[in-house]
């Protein structure tokens, strides 16, 4: 029988070899289940961005480079939900929060930035040229300038300038579900403020290298210095390549509240489909706001390193959009208020 000396010399010698190991979850992998490379993005707007992002990866890109410039193409469009386009803060000020995040979990993020034009790409720079992973701010404004991004008149668009006018009128905050849908966008003045929300997108490409983004110019008439989700990396996006990757839209409160993209993620990592993980995490939010759930809305977007896909939203309207050629297929998700 092997003295106590011994078993505890062996033990020691074997916890420093688990030590020194790496750890299983960060193994890469080496290639896509199908070698056929995916997209998958938010909302109708997702549309025109995933046009954007087959450009790179149905030619063979790299992922990252498809979501950055898949979100690149609703920043420079005039929405209310991203971009300078966007509507204002309380206080009449345009402020963009973004982040992105690789196959080897680098990742980058910023919150609460002015005059820039596409956040998505300061955020890259963030992720590749700091040792950081979120700037806010005026630092993150002073950042981008040094980098070379130009500054933008401190202007808001004509749609959005009329939102604020009308808000101002009552300055209360009074969410409109779905309003990130074009559909679903008042036509005439605003009567309660409009919402937020974002574009998210995930990629697949054709060397299994699973990517992520999201862009928002956030919640319309929030407080000054509100954050919501979308530059959080955990909560409005996560990848993990030996696993899958998620994102989320919607109230970024109550995505943050259970850091929800990471959750999606771990339970894909447990077993579950990318569409019943994105519905058990849809599950915990309305569990968690009880009969005000029916005020709000928050879907998640998932993809998993075998390409396949899922989506689902707490309310009735969300939509999403999906790549596997250069024709984009735009579903409505499923939902769980009835």
């Amino acid at each position: 029988m092997p003295s106590r000396r011994k078993f505890l010399q062996s033990s020691a010698a074997g916890l420093a070899g688990l030590a020194s190991a790496p750890l299983a979850v960060a193994a890469l992998p080496a290639s896509a289940a199908a070698g056929k490379p995916i997209v998958i993005s938010t909302w109708d707007a997702g549309v025109n961005a995933n046009k954007g992002a087959w450009k790179i990866i149905g030619a063979g890109g790299y992922a990252l480079d498809a979501v950055e410039a898949g979100v690149m193409v609703t920043e420079s469009e005039q929405g209310c939900c991203v971009g300078l386009g966007g509507n204002p803060d309380r206080d009449g000020i345009v402020t963009l929060d973004a982040c992105i995040m690789d196959e080897k979990f680098n990742c980058g993020g910023v919150a609460g930035l002015e005059r820039i034009k596409h956040p998505i790409r300061v955020a890259r720079r963030v992720m590749e040229r700091t040792p950081h992973v979120l700037l806010v701010g005026e630092g993150a404004q002073q950042f981008a300038v040094a980098q070379g991004f130009p500054l933008e008149p401190q202007k808001l668009s004509a749609d959005a300038e009329k939102a604020y006018a009308q808000w101002l009128k009552t300055s209360q905050y009074k969410p409109v579900v779905n309003i990130e849908n074009a559909k679903s966008r008042p036509t005439g003045p605003v009567g309660g403020p409009q919402n937020h929300d974002t574009i998210a997108m995930l990629a697949l490409d054709a060397q299994g290298r699973i990517c992520g983004s999201c862009t928002t110019s956030g919640m319309a008439f929030k407080m000054r210095g509100r954050v919501g989700d979308s530059p959080l990396i955990g909560s409005g996006l996560f990848v993990d390549p030996a696993v899958g990757a998620a994102a989320a839209t919607g109230q970024g409160e109550d995505v943050v509240r259970i850091a929800g993209a990471h959750t999606v993620v771990e339970l894909m990592r447990q077993g579950r489909s990318p569409q019943a993980a994105c519905r058990e995490a849809i599950e915990r939010i309305a569990a968690i706001k009880g009969a005000k759930a029916k005020d709000i809305q928050v879907a998640f977007i998932a993809v998993n390193k075998q390409g396949q896909t899922g989506a689902y939203a707490l309310q009735k309207g969300f939509n999403f959009t999906v790549s596997t050629t250069d024709k984009p297929v735009l579903s409505d998700s499923e939902f769980l208020l009835k």
